[in-house]
């Protein structure tokens, strides 16, 4: 008897699954429970085990595939003197703090799928957003491309492995988890270890000669150039997945329901004392704007027009890393202390660099903060993700020219951009929110 396995949402509502990796191939045996295939959501990478005990009759795709929720993943044909699941069963676990993965849509009369197990989400990105770990290229000095999910390139940092070293066993080139793992074990990838078999980038296919460019006569009798005929640019299209694919759902769904409005303006911190931690200080002034005008640390919701003011503070902090945005909240930012606040980012950041943050810490913030100008870039408009209704930018650190009395001098400043949805809450309380911030940066410790 044939059983086809359909995809079931690996978690709260998300439409489709990239497969990441398949541990086993067409022909193969596998018993009820082990690892049929790593898929990447758009909140994480999870390892969805075989529903039946069986031969594995057909597969849906290779590594790099979208498989829609409710299609078909697998077929099987189920061996009746193996150990398979009693009907009825509960096979699904918890996937977030209060959601249980739902089944799969309905197949035809033929079929059956049932809930699998999953794992917690390895992260979150931007917002209730996520993150996952896709098939990526990534340059690598001397030796071309390597293509890894970003959870094997965690594995390969936490075990000490150099990545650009290790010998590729799977499809197209790419590393996989036990690749890393066999490169650990024989110290044939360690840094500065001579390399045993040196990646390769995919070639660009040969470009033919272009034709020469036509010149006809402007205007003015000068000669113009045009493009010569049949010439079109060298980049190829490439299908989203994981992270950015859902970063693309937000940001849309994000336009069309918010009222952004901005507000910027410039912290002194001429009057500080000492070296002083900034990130830390915008938290602790982020707070004391939540409590002086609580409009903004509130969630909106455009259907019902009803808003949800916090009590507590919980910032959501973007966290760049090589893979994507990821933005885990700080709990009871309103209630530490400025050694609480750096240990807890720094717990964060560590927690998000080994995929190893908690779900619980992933969603669910109150207002967010974007340290943009750790880079570059004085303004900006952040994008505020619903249900918030206010992020907090700060700009890169200056120095400007101000008037004093009596003359000028050169004052340490930090540019602000606040951005909040303006359905939720008035101009004039964006403007006192904005001041007691820049009020509490202002002050010397």
């Amino acid at each position: 008897m044939s059983k086809k396995f359909l995809l079931p949402d690996l978690g709260e509502g998300l439409p489709d699954a990239t497969i990441v990796e398949w541990h086993v191939k067409e022909g193969d045996v596998i018993r009820l429970d082990e690892n049929l295939v790593s898929m990447e959501t758009a909140k994480a990478v999870v390892d969805v085990p075989s529903p039946v005990s069986g031969k594995v009759l057909k597969l849906a795709g290779g590594p790099g595939d979208v498989i829609v929720t409710g299609t078909m993943l697998a077929e099987f044909e189920i061996d009746p003197s193996l150990p398979q699941r009693a009907e009825g069963q509960d096979t699904g676990h918890h996937h977030g703090p209060s959601h249980a993965a739902p089944e799969a849509a309905a197949p035809a009369p033929a079929a059956e799928t049932k809930t699998v197990p999953i794992e917690e989400d390895a992260g979150t990105v931007v917002g209730a957003m996520q993150v996952g770990n896709t098939v990526v290229s990534e340059a690598a000095v001397a030796v071309g491309g390597v293509k890894a999910v970003p959870a094997v390139r965690a594995t390969a940092r936490k075990l000490g492995v150099d990545i650009t070293r290790v010998r590729a066993s799977g499809p197209d080139g790419t590393v996989t988890m036990d690749d890393v793992k066999r490169a650990a074990a024989d110290g044939s990838a360690k840094p500065g270890a001579t390399p045993t078999v040196a990646a390769r980038a995919a070639a660009p296919a040969p470009v033919a000669a272009a034709p020469a460019q036509r010149s006809t006569l402007s205007q003015s009798g000068k000669p113009m150039r045009t493009q010569p005929p049949g010439v079109a640019a060298s980049g190829q299209p490439e299908q989203l997945k994981g992270v950015r694919r859902n970063m693309a759902r937000v940001m849309a769904d994000a336009h069309t329901k918010v009222v952004p409005t901005t507000l910027v303006d410039d912290a002194d911190l001429h009057a500080w004392i000492g070296k002083q931690d900034i990130t830390a200080r915008l938290i602790r002034a982020i707070v004391a704007a939540c409590k002086t005008v609580p409009a903004l640390n509130a969630w909106f919701d455009g259907d019902s027009l009803s808003r949800t003011l916090h009590p507590q503070v919980d910032i959501g902090i973007a966290v760049d890393t090589d893979d994507g945005l990821f933005v885990p909240a700080l709990r009871n930012a309103d209630m530490l202390d400025a050694r609480g606040i750096r240990e807890g980012i720094n717990r964060l950041r560590s927690q998000v660099e080994s995929r190893t943050i908690p779900a619980s810490e992933l969603s669910g913030y109150t207002i967010s903060l974007s340290n943009f100008g750790m880079f570059a870039g004085r303004y900006a408009t952040p994008v505020v993700v619903p249900p918030c209704v206010a992020i907090v930018g700060a700009g890169k650190l200056c120095h400007d020219v101000v008037a004093v009395i009596g003359g000028i001098e050169v004052h340490r400043r930090l540019p602000i951009s606040l951005t909040f949805d303006h359905r939720a809450c008035t101009g004039g309380e964006a403007a006192r929110f904005l001041k007691a911030l820049l009020d509490d940066l202002a002050l010397p410790q």
